[in-house]
C-alpha cells in the first residue's frame, strides 16, 4: 500500500463522502489518487492558483484554507468515485442524489475560491 498521494484531500474523506455503497473498487486508494490529483488539478485551473503544492505547503495553510480544499477536492474525488460504477446504489435515482449533493458543494467552494479576496484569506488566513 503506497499511501495517499494526494495534497488537498485524504482516501479517507473521499470514502466518507462516497457513501457506504459506492464500488469498493473505486474507494481503493490505488483510484482515489488517481481521482485526487484530478480534482486537485481541476480546483488549480478553475481558480488559476495552485494553492499548494506539496503536502508541507498545504499543512502550512491557515486551518480555514485547508477545510476548504479538501471538501471541494473530496467532493470532487467523490463524484468519481460514485461514478466509476453505478451498481451498487439502491437505483440511479440515489447515486444522481448523491453526485448532485457532491457537485453543489463542490461548486459552492469554487466559488468562493475564485474570488480574490476569499483567495487571499486562504493562502493568509487574514
Amino acid at each position: 500500500m503506497a499511501g495517499d498521494t494526494g495534497i488537498y484531500a485524504t482516501t479517507a474523506q473521499i470514502q466518507y463522502k462516497a457513501g457506504a455503497k459506492a464500488s469498493a473498487v473505486s474507494k481503493a486508494e490505488a483510484y482515489t489518487n488517481v481521482f485526487i490529483a484530478l480534482a486537485e488539478g481541476v480546483i488549480n485551473t478553475m481558480c488559476q492558483k495552485v494553492f499548494a503544492a506539496t503536502q508541507a505547503a498545504f499543512t502550512a495553510l491557515p486551518a480555514g484554507g485547508k477545510a476548504i480544499l479538501s471538501d471541494a477536492a473530496s467532493s470532487l474525488a467523490a463524484m468519481y468515485v460514485i461514478n466509476y460504477d453505478l451498481s451498487g446504489f439502491t437505483s440511479r435515482v440515489e447515486a444522481e442524489t448523491m453526485l448532485d449533493l457532491l457537485r453543489d458543494s463542490f461548486m459552492r467552494d469554487i466559488n468562493e475560491l475564485k474570488e480574490v479576496e476569499k483567495r487571499d484569506f486562504v493562502i493568509a488566513g487574514t
